[in-house]
């Protein structure tokens, strides 16, 4: 009788449904990235974005993931992190809304 009213639970079960929408929202920290990006935290802050995957090859994000596996190494668990102030980053992920300018400048002083 025990295993029958364990089964017959619903709270469990609710439970469960209203973290996924969370995760789905976007609410939880640990929820993952929109389909097409890689979540990754940045600078000291640890200040989350989400980089869509077509800007992994471009030279300034190669070079941040280089410096990311040189200073934390390949073995991290976890997040990826990425040693660059976060407004050096924002203006680095800003050439994909239109301002390559702004892009172009933040690559130099990267490299």
């Amino acid at each position: 009788m025990w295993r029958l009213s364990r089964v017959a639970d619903y709270s469990q079960y609710e439970a469960l449904q209203r973290r996924q929408r969370k995760e789905r929202r976007g609410e939880l920290g640990a929820a993952a990235a929109a389909e097409g990006h890689v979540p990754v935290y940045v600078g000291e802050e640890m200040e989350r974005f989400e980089v869509p995957t077509r800007l992994l090859n471009r030279p300034a994000i190669v070079e941040l993931l280089r410096r990311s596996a040189q200073e934390y190494g390949y073995q991290q668990r976890g997040v990826l992190r990425i040693p660059c102030p976060a407004p050096l980053f924002r203006r680095l992920l800003a050439a994909e809304k239109g301002k390559a300018a702004a892009a172009e400048e933040a690559e130099e002083e990267l490299l």
